[in-house]
């Protein structure tokens, strides 16, 4: 990555999310079977547990948690269950974590933090600094 922010759909910019999911599945450690991120409209990403559940990420609604029913890189993952964990689109990842561990968490309605058209409102600075890329 460079220092400079990338522009809206290049490759780069495609690929910011990756560093801010790699960071919430690292903080989950081993209970993370695998992930992916899928490219845009919106930009989200996918992580399997190995409890057979999933956490969604999308750059809109943040991160919602249920139960894994199908996906894989270019296909919407589908969940059972769904509860959106809340607490904005970027949380950090040891918040994700604690969220999820929480009795009662979440709701079932989904949040609308940002459209994936709001090119310009801040949104991929913020995920740009899990990236150390700099405006």
């Amino acid at each position: 990555m460079s220092t400079k922010l990338p522009e809206p759909y290049s490759r780069e910019w495609l690929r910011l999310p990756v560093f801010y999911v790699d960071e919430v599945a690292d903080a989950l450690g081993e209970r993370v079977a695998r992930w992916w991120d899928d490219p845009f409209d919106p930009r989200d990403a996918t992580i399997v547990l190995v409890d057979g559940t999933a956490l969604v990420w999308d750059e809109e609604s943040g991160w919602r948690h249920g139960r894994f029913v199908s996906g894989e890189r270019g296909a919407r993952t589908e969940l059972a269950e769904v509860r959106h964990l809340g607490d904005g689109v970027l949380p950090m990842p040891e918040r994700v974590v604690a969220l999820i561990e929480e009795p009662v968490y979440g709701g079932a309605w989904r949040p609308a933090y940002r459209s994936y058209r709001d090119l310009y409102d801040g949104f991929d600075e913020a995920l740009a600094r899990f990236a150390g890329v700099t405006a």
